[in-house]
């Protein structure tokens, strides 16, 4: 049984008060279900896929060095891989295996959270999120999401607002 409790949500929660956003106002939700899909999360909550902000942790290689990225895209399209190279000067970018992302984020695939990770990961945010009033985003785990906003979202992961579908 997952509850507000779960260490990945808990991390979540702590790094909202740090940021000065209250997370029982801000709601954190636990879902009955997963939605490992921003499809799946629209549905749960009954609104729009591209008011999804998807959590997509990506391999970024510089030379010989592979960092972790993470694209908060919008559900409504998919994250375009040069784009993202191109907007951080990696010289590739590729999908992370589930290792990779809990190595990077201490959560599982599905289920990760924009902030509240092991150590600050890079991230990048999409602008078309801004066309939205409330943006829903992964809560650490696969059945939590909390509501923020697109400015919130870039204020709190210290992001670079982008187009990433290139």
């Amino acid at each position: 049984m997952t509850s507000l409790d779960h260490p990945s949500i808990s991390k979540l929660a702590a790094a909202l008060l740090e940021a000065g956003l209250s997370p029982a106002a801000d709601g954190i939700r636990l879902l009955d279900d997963e939605v490992r899909t921003a499809a799946a999360a629209a549905q749960a909550l009954g609104v729009e896929v591209g008011a999804i902000a998807n959590s997509l942790v990506f391999r970024a290689t510089y030379g010989d060095e592979v960092r972790p990225l993470l694209a908060l895209t919008s559900g409504a399209h998919r994250a375009d891989t040069a784009t993202l190279a191109a907007l951080v000067g990696a010289d590739e970018v590729g999908k992370a295996d589930p290792a990779f992302v809990r190595e990077h984020t201490g959560q599982a695939i599905g289920g990760v959270a924009p902030v509240g990770h092991p150590h600050p990961v890079r991230t990048v945010v999409d602008a078309d999120l801004a066309r939205y009033e409330v943006v829903w985003a992964a809560a650490g785990h696969p059945k939590s999401v909390f509501p923020t906003t697109y400015a919130d979202l870039v204020a709190l992961t210290g992001g670079t607002a982008a187009d990433v579908a290139g």
